[in-house]
Formats: structure tokens, C-alpha cells, sequence
């Protein structure tokens, strides 16, 4: 079972309303074509088939249960001609069928609804004229009701995709910055090889010259050998300057930074202050938080994610949850298991948890 998300409650709330539709029938004021007792069943499983709809993980139950509901509903209308406004629960169940089927099928089953109306209607020897308006009224509210529901689906989707092309950028971002940084210490550590090392061959050079000559030739090796050492210096300060001018990479901020400004979800990151990482883990602890966010903003409804990372003796272990609606048992997809076995490649392991919102327990080898 799932929890609910806004939809889900939404779609709760509406067949709620829409229960007062069986009043009549339910206090006795009209009589069904079923006894009682079956009826007031009949009713009753339709809302059973609804709350199933909406918790339930597995598609197919959700298509059985939507089934379910509307095969219910057409009992209930044809069997209590009679009871006024009780088409009106197969508006509402319309409108709950973009959770499972496509458009067309959604489409197809607000004629049948259409249908089954008019036929009560009929039970009911109503004018041609009464049925038309009738028909009419109910098929202009079920459409109007399952094209809102599409647009607000088409729309928090779109949503939702922003959102994670927004942390997709912000991750790449991260480590665009993160391999621009070990570019820029690869070439200073050549750049200190070759310089310094060729100064370090002639100073050597002109000092064991010096060391084999007496008077005015050994004092010119020695003056080189100062000239080649005054040179050396300053360039291994111009090296160390450049070291220091160069912005230096915080695995804090780069957390930060792919959870930062998603829209429609609160990220928190914590990095403790003795975490020590190499370039490696960096970019494991980034994809991961990336994995994290996305998955959160796919899946849980959550409104708060929360991202903790710290030093646990020889293990620098990942923690994150959010308050969303979880998922038991957790079924890992392609990109929790990527985010496991990017974990495993580093040494490490990662485990998830979705009884109480969705958690992420994960760890790689302290350096």
C-alpha cells in the first residue's frame, strides 16, 4: 500500500461528498430494484474499490479497482432510478481514471457512464426533451471534470519534470566544476615537475661542477647555482600563489548546491566538518544526493528532504529522508540500483528504507 498523496486525498474527499447522493436510498426514503441490504453493499464496495485505487502500489490492482468501482456505480444508478443526484457518483469516478487509464479509455467510459444515465432515466419515464438536457448536462460534467484532471496531471508533471531537469543541471554543474578544479592541480603538478625538476638538474650540475674546481672557475659555478636557486624559489612561489588563488572545492557546497532552489521541495543538506573526501567519492556523494532528489520529487509527494553526511570511525556514511508517503517493500528501480552500485564500486553499500517516507542509509571508506 502506498500513502496519499494531494490526489489521492482530493479523490478521497470527492466520493466522501458524493456518498450523500445515496442518502435517499440508504434512510428508505426511496426504494431500490435490489433489496436493501444488497444495494446498500453494492454502495458501500465502491468506495472500498476507490480507497484501494488510490493506496495501492501495483497497477494492476489500481486497474481492477477502477474497474470495480465503475461497474459498482452503473448498479447502483440503474438499480435506484429513483434517487435523484446519484449520477453524480459516476462523475466522480470519471474523474479519478486519468490514475490508471489512458485518455481515450477515460474518454470511452464517460460515454458508458453517459449511457447507463440515460438509461436510468428512462426507468424513470422522463420526457425525450428531460432526457436530452439530462444526458446532456451529465456528459458536459464529466467531461469537464476529466479534462481538469488531465490538465492538473499534464501540469504537475510538467512541474515535476522542470524539477528534475533543475537538479540534473545543478549536479552537472557540481561536476563540471569539480573535474575543472583536478584539471587545473594536474597541470600545476606538471608545470612543477618540469620547471623544477629541470632547475633542481642544473643546480645540482653547477654545485658538483663547483665542488671539483678551486678559485675564480669554481665561483662561477657557484654564482650560477645561486642564479638557478633565486629562480627556482620564485617560481615555486609563483606556483604556491596560483595554489592559493585557485577556489578550493567544499563537498559541503557541492551538496548544497544540487539541492539548492528545487522548486516545490525543501532540501537540507548537513556536511559534518571532519568529512574528508577524494575526487572519486565527491562525484558518488553528488550523484547520489542527485538520485536522492529526483527519486524524492518522482515518487514520495514530499514536501521536506533532509540530507546528512558524516564520519563514522573508518566509514563516511550518507543519511537522507524525507516526509513523503514511502513505499513497502521498497522496489528499487534503474536509478536506486545505479545509485547502490555506484556505492559498491567505491567500496561501500547502500540500503533503503520506505515504512516511514522514503530513507536512504548509505557509506563509502574514510580516507
Amino acid at each position: 500500500m502506498r500513502g496519499l498523496g494531494a490526489e489521492g486525498w482530493s479523490g478521497i474527499a470527492m466520493l466522501v461528498v458524493s456518498a450523500g447522493v445515496g442518502l435517499p436510498v440508504l434512510v428508505g426514503a426511496v426504494d431500490p430494484e435490489l433489496p436493501r441490504p444488497v444495494w446498500t453493499a453494492a454502495f458501500a464496495a465502491v468506495f472500498v474499490a476507490v480507497w484501494f485505487l488510490v493506496t495501492s502500489e501495483r497497477r494492476g490492482v489500481r486497474l481492477g479497482c477502477f474497474a470495480s468501482a465503475t461497474a459498482l456505480g452503473w448498479l447502483t444508478v440503474l438499480t435506484a432510478p429513483d434517487a435523484g443526484l446519484l449520477p453524480v457518483l459516476l462523475v466522480v469516478i470519471a474523474a479519478l481514471g486519468p490514475e490508471v487509464i489512458s485518455f481515450r479509455v477515460n474518454f470511452a467510459v464517460v460515454l458508458l457512464n453517459t449511457a447507463v444515465i440515460v438509461a436510468s432515466m428512462v426507468l424513470r419515464d422522463l420526457g425525450a426533451a428531460d432526457l436530452w438536457i439530462a444526458g446532456g448536462f451529465y456528459l458536459l460534467i464529466q467531461l469537464a471534470s476529466l479534462l481538469s484532471v488531465q490538465a492538473m496531471h499534464r501540469e504537475k508533471r510538467m512541474r515535476r519534470e522542470l524539477a528534475e531537469a533543475h537538479v540534473d543541471l545543478q549536479a552537472a554543474t557540481v561536476l563540471l566544476g569539480e573535474s575543472a578544479r583536478s584539471t587545473e592541480r594536474l597541470r600545476i603538478a606538471r608545470e612543477l615537475h618540469d620547471l623544477v625538476g629541470h632547475q633542481l638538474t642544473v643546480l645540482t650540475l653547477e654545485l658538483e661542477a663547483a665542488r671539483h674546481r678551486d678559485g675564480e672557475a669554481g665561483r662561477e659555478h657557484v654564482e650560477r647555482a645561486n642564479s638557478v636557486a633565486r629562480a627556482l624559489l620564485a617560481d615555486v612561489r609563483a606556483t604556491v600563489g596560483e595554489i592559493r588563488a585557485a577556489p578550493a572545492g567544499s563537498l559541503a557546497d557541492a551538496l548544497a548546491e544540487v539541492g539548492r532552489a528545487v522548486p516545490g521541495l525543501d532540501v537540507a543538506v548537513d556536511v559534518a566538518a571532519d568529512v574528508e573526501v577524494d575526487e572519486e567519492q565527491t562525484t558518488v556523494l553528488v550523484r547520489a544526493v542527485q538520485e536522492i532528489v529526483t527519486n524524492t520529487l518522482r515518487h514520495a509527494d514530499a514536501k521536506e528532504l533532509w540530507v546528512l553526511v558524516e564520519r563514522d570511525g573508518t566509514r563516511v556514511r550518507l543519511a537522507a529522508g524525507d516526509d513523503g508517503r514511502g513505499a513497502s517493500p521498497v522496489v528499487p528501480g534503474n536509478g536506486l540500483r545505479g545509485l547502490a552500485e555506484r556505492f559498491a564500486n567505491a567500496g561501500g553499500e547502500a540500503e533503503f528504507d520506505g515504512s516511514d517516507g522514503f530513507r536512504v542509509a548509505a557509506w563509502v571508506p574514510a580516507r
